[in-house]
C-alpha cells in the first residue's frame, strides 16, 4: 500500500515539472514566432499551448486517480487518467487543424521572415528539453502503466520531432530565401499533428470502453499456462478492466466438485497470488468457483480421481479465446 501511495505522489511529481517546463518552453517559442514572423514556429508554439494546457490537465487527472475508493466510485478514479488523455489528444487535433489554416493563409497573402537565426537556437534548443523530458515520461509512465504520463511523453516527443522539421525548415528558408516553405512546412506538421492526436484519442477512448488489451490478456494466460496446476481444470468467462494504472479481474475457475469449501477457496487463492506476484500492477480480483461437471470428465488431468465418469481425453491448452470465453472448456 506505501509503495502504491509513493508512486502515485512521483507521478504527481514529475507531471508537476511537465507542466512547469511546459509554461517555460512556451514562452521561448512565443518569442521566436514574434522575432521570426515564421508560420512553422507558429506550429511548435501552438502545439506547445496545448503541452501546458494538457500537462495542467494530467496534473489533476493524477491528483483525482490518486484518490482512494468511496462510496460513490467503488471502484476508484483511475478512469479518469483515460478522459483526460482523450482530451489532451483532441487539442493537439485542434492545434494541427489551426496551423493548417495559419499556413494556407500565409501561401495566400505571403509573409517575409525575419531574424531567423536567433529563431534557429532558440527552437532548437526546446527541442533538445522536449526530447529528454518525452524520454523520461514515457518510461516513467509504462514502468507505473500511466496512461497520462505515457501520452504527454509520447506528445512531448511528437513535439521535439515537429520542432526539429521546423528547425531544418528555417535552416533552409535562412539560405535560400525561399520563404513559401515556410508555410508548406507548418501545412505538412498540421497534418502530422492531427494524426497524432487522433492515435491518442483512439487509445483514450479504448480504456474508457473497457476495449480488451491483447498483449495484457497474452501476458496473463501465460502466466497461469505456465504455471497451472492439475486441480485447474479450467478457467473461463474471464474479464479484464484497467482503471488508470490499477485492473479489475473477472474470472471462472473450474475446481472439483468433491472439494471442501476450504479446499476449493485455498486452490481459488493460489492462482490469485500467482497472477499479483507476476503482474506489477495493482489488481483487484473478482473469482467465482465452479464445480466441475461431467462434460470437463474428458479435460481433467486429476489422474486418480474419485469419482470420474468420463476417460480423460486431452489437455487444453489456454489461449485468449478459450479463456474469455463464457462456457466451460470442453474435449470437443
Amino acid at each position: 500500500m506505501n509503495v502504491q501511495k509513493t508512486h502515485k505522489k512521483d507521478k504527481l511529481a514529475f507531471q508537476k515539472l511537465i507542466a512547469v517546463f511546459g509554461i517555460v518552453l512556451f514562452i521561448g517559442k512565443i518569442a521566436a514566432w514574434k522575432l521570426t514572423n515564421s508560420d512553422a514556429v507558429f506550429s511548435d508554439a501552438m502545439e506547445s499551448i496545448v503541452n501546458v494546457i494538457s500537462a495542467f490537465m494530467g496534473l489533476y487527472s493524477l491528483y483525482l486517480a490518486a484518490k482512494p475508493k468511496d462510496e460513490e466510485h467503488p471502484y476508484g478514479h483511475g478512469k479518469v487518467e483515460f478522459v483526460t488523455s482523450g482530451i489532451e489528444g483532441a487539442l493537439i487535433a485542434i492545434a494541427g487543424i489551426m496551423i493548417i489554416y495559419e499556413g494556407i493563409n500565409s501561401l495566400i497573402t505571403g509573409k517575409v521572415l525575419n531574424k531567423l537565426d536567433w529563431g534557429i537556437w532558440i527552437i532548437a534548443a526546446t527541442a533538445v528539453v522536449n526530447y529528454i523530458l518525452g524520454y523520461i515520461s514515457i518510461k516513467k509512465g509504462e514502468n507505473e502503466n500511466s496512461p497520462v504520463l505515457i501520452s504527454s511523453g509520447k506528445h512531448l516527443q511528437s513535439d521535439t520531432m515537429t520542432t526539429l522539421g521546423v528547425v531544418i525548415s528555417l535552416i533552409i528558408v535562412y539560405f535560400t530565401k525561399i520563404y513559401w516553405l515556410d508555410s508548406v512546412v507548418a501545412l505538412a506538421f498540421g497534418l502530422y499533428i492531427i494524426y497524432v492526436g487522433y492515435k491518442i484519442v483512439r487509445k483514450s477512448l479504448s480504456g474508457i470502453m473497457d476495449e480488451q488489451d491483447p498483449d495484457l490478456l497474452h501476458q496473463i494466460i501465460k502466466i497461469l499456462e505456465d504455471n497451472r496446476k492439475v486441480e485447474w481444470i479450467d478457467v473461463h468467462n474471464m474479464k479484464i478492466q484497467q482503471f488508470g494504472a490499477s485492473l479489475h479481474i473477472d474470472a471462472h475457475i473450474t475446481l472439483p466438485w468433491y472439494y471442501s469449501l476450504r479446499e476449493a477457496h485455498n486452490e481459488m487463492e493460489k492462482m490469485i497470488i500467482l497472477l499479483a506476484e507476476n503482474i506489477q500492477r495493482s489488481i483487484e480480483f473478482n473469482f467465482h468457483m465452479d464445480d466441475c461437471k461431467p462434460i470437463s470428465c474428458p479435460i481433467c488431468q486429476i489422474a486418480n480421481c474419485p469419482v470420474r465418469e468420463k476417460d480423460f481425453v486431452k489437455r487444453v491448452t489456454w489461449t485468449p479465446e478459450n479463456v474469455t470465453c463464457m462456457d466451460k472448456h470442453s474435449a470437443e
